[in-house]
């Protein structure tokens, strides 16, 4: 293997990683918004928090929950990863604009501010964003079907 092959190459399961922690991180929110896990809120009150305190519309409480549990879920085993991650990515996005640019850039560690920043809404942007430009990798449902499916790939995923 050449310095070129080896610096050019896509490490396919070095995304299993990111998948892992992005998922890790935002499903126990989806439980909590979804399921009351995590002493969270449930369905019906996030979706009464999401309409009548923060004033968006039933349809978009709806896609933050479900994008939350079920994208992470997705994700978590790498189905549909790049449309997931799009949607977590927009959703970030959606959050920092509508609720956590006016607390500035830092997480409130010290409870100095009302709110928090939005620092750790780009790390989740940022990682969202890494898999819909490199797709789920290697050990994934969606490199899985799509070996079945279009068998051509199969010698694409084996150089990887």
């Amino acid at each position: 293997m050449d310095i070129q092959t080896t610096l050019s190459k896509t490490n396919a399961v070095g995304n299993l990683f990111l998948r892992l922690a992005l998922a890790g991180v935002i499903l126990p929110h989806g439980a909590q918004l979804l399921l009351g896990s995590f002493n969270g809120p449930g369905f019906t009150n996030a979706m009464s928090y999401f309409v009548e305190v923060e004033g968006l519309p039933s349809l978009v409480g709806f896609m933050v929950i479900f994008l939350q549990f079920f994208g992470s879920l997705f994700i978590l085993f790498g189905f549909a990863t790049r449309f997931m991650a799009l949607g977590m990515a927009g959703l970030f996005v959606g959050m920092i604009v509508t609720s956590h640019l006016q607390y500035g850039f830092f997480m409130n560690w010290y409870g100095t501010q009302k709110g928090e920043g939005y620092e750790y809404h780009l790390l989740v942007i940022g990682m969202a964003m890494s898999l819909v430009l490199t797709g789920a990798g290697r050990l994934s449902l969606d490199a899985l079907i799509t070996r079945k499916l279009i068998p051509e790939h199969k010698i694409a995923y084996k150089r990887m």
